[in-house]
């Protein structure tokens, strides 16, 4: 698969051994300006300038959960201006664990899957976007004046459950693994709808 986001309010899912629109992801009421993939393909995450993170399982279109972007400072939590915290870039850990996002609120934010608050801050002007180290440990952020900025990430040990979750769902789709003679409980596990 892949997706594509083109400044409108949905983002695109195409196949591409046939290179035909599978589905259209709509949930944001403004501008999708950013994508990724998880590193097992299990999950979709799409930012918008309506100040959310949509996580999506892209097999079956399916919000699994939404992450909203919310000022920091009281004194920007009266500010008439909604696009306070417009998201610029959205993207996936390499372990999997972990989203990073640049807003126009002037952070980056770490974020945890399981949790639904960022679990990091750090401050950065103009940012246009991120993106985490291949092997994890550091994000390089881009910014509209041409500057890069590198920062530290937290590192994290991937549990074993994690770590057969991510095996798993890098060769069996959603509808496969719903499909397995398995208990409820553990199918929620593997197709991401509980942590």
């Amino acid at each position: 698969m892949l997706c594509s986001a083109a400044g409108e309010k949905s983002a695109l899912l195409w196949s591409m051994r046939s290179y035909t629109l599978i589905r259209k992801l709509e949930g944001h009421q403004s501008s999708v300006v950013s994508c990724d993939f998880s590193p097992d393909s299990a999950l979709l995450v799409t930012a918008s300038y309506d100040t959310c993170v949509i996580m999506w399982d892209p097999y079956t279109g399916e919000q699994l959960r939404t992450l909203r972007h919310v000022p920091l400072h009281s004194a920007l939590e009266y500010r008439s201006d909604v696009h306070t915290s417009s998201l610029r870039s959205v993207c996936f850990s390499p372990e999997g664990l972990y989203l990073a996002t640049v807003a126009d609120d002037r952070l980056l934010r770490i974020w945890a899957l399981e949790l639904r608050s960022p679990v990091a801050f750090a401050p950065m002007t103009n940012g246009l976007c991120c993106m985490y180290f291949p092997h994890g440990g550091f994000i390089a952020t881009g910014t509209r004046d041409g500057h890069v900025q590198f920062w530290t990430a937290p590192r994290v040990l991937s549990s074993l459950k994690h770590l057969c979750r991510k095996a798993l769902r890098t060769f069996l789709t959603t509808y496969q693994v719903l499909a397995l003679p398995i208990p409820r409980k553990l199918k929620e596990f593997l197709t991401y709808r509980t942590f």
